[in-house]
């Protein structure tokens, strides 16, 4: 793994895999580049890609925003607002983060793959950056408009208690977490050893919380996504708890010529028995390029 100086100050921790086509994948709130699993990127290389994961901005080992750190109500309180909310940095700040690592790799354009939040950064950079995105691919997020995949109302109280103020709580907290947003796949002891190499490489809840704030500080994006020309794909889990599957359909219906694929048995995850289907339809979005 390297660290890049990008031209807002800010370092990004980043690694490649692959000599192909360069594909950036940008991962959701809280999320170190290593949630993209190993195996999942061996397929992208194995489809001619040159794959890139990032550690986003507080996070993982990237940049700590100074910034104060929102309280769980404030948080709450966000997310509940029909309109954007004050914060540090929003994901449009985060898409040209993005776009400040292919500038360090000196890459003109890339494929680009983003899961959640992600997949909010990477809308921001086909908007914001056209001419550098060859191809975009969105995976359980939205389009911000507070309307559509937003939390299923069950959840939601359940999510306070589930903030982890400490590496001993967080591994259990994390754990419980996933259980309650993934689908029918979900892998407990899986998801544990993924928490325990998070925790071992970084434990940064104070960016979490600023990441939080940027979602809920972040504009609608449903009239610019009607601009995108970039091949598009929309993938989304039909038992998608965190981020409901009215998100998905929303990104698909602003995006003109998207292709939205949602599975039944994904949830706020990326299923392995899924991943040979997700990585074929990466490559088909790519090749319409």
């Amino acid at each position: 793994m390297t660290a890049a100086t990008i031209a807002n100050g800010l370092t990004l921790e980043y690694d490649e895999h692959g000599d192909g086509e360069p594909l950036l994948l940008v991962m959701g709130l809280g999320g170190q580049l290593i949630a993209w699993p190993l195996e999942f990127v061996q397929l992208l290389v194995d489809q001619g890609f040159r794959v890139i994961r990032m550690d986003n901005r507080d996070i993982g080992l990237s940049s700590a925003i100074d910034a104060p750190v929102p309280t769980v109500r404030q948080l709450v309180l966000a997310n509940l607002s029909p309109r954007p909310v004050k914060a540090p940095y929003t994901v449009d700040d985060m898409a040209d983060d993005a776009v400040g690592l292919l500038d360090h790799l000196g890459i003109q354009r890339a494929h680009v793959v983003g899961a959640s939040m992600g997949g909010m950064i990477v809308q921001a950079m086909a908007i914001r950056h056209p001419s550098r995105v060859a191809s975009l691919t969105s995976i359980m997020s939205n389009t911000g408009d507070r309307r559509h995949g937003r939390v299923k109302a069950s959840l939601m109280p359940k999510l306070p208690a589930l903030v982890a103020r400490s590496r001993e709580e967080a591994l259990d907290r994390g754990v419980e977490l996933f259980r309650l947003i993934s689908g029918p796949h979900f892998d407990a002891a899986a998801v544990r050893q993924l928490n325990e190499e998070a925790l071992a490489r970084s434990f940064r809840p104070d960016g979490v919380a600023r990441q939080t704030l940027a979602i809920a500080g972040s504009r609608d994006r449903t009239r610019d996504l009607g601009k995108v020309r970039a091949p598009t794909l929309v993938i989304h889990g039909l038992v998608d708890p965190l981020v409901l599957p009215s998100g998905g359909i929303a990104t698909a219906r602003a995006v003109p010529g998207s292709k939205l694929v949602m599975y039944p048995d994904m949830g706020h995850d990326l299923p392995q028995p899924r991943w040979d289907d997700i990585v074929a339809e990466i490559a088909r979005t790519a090749g319409r390029s």
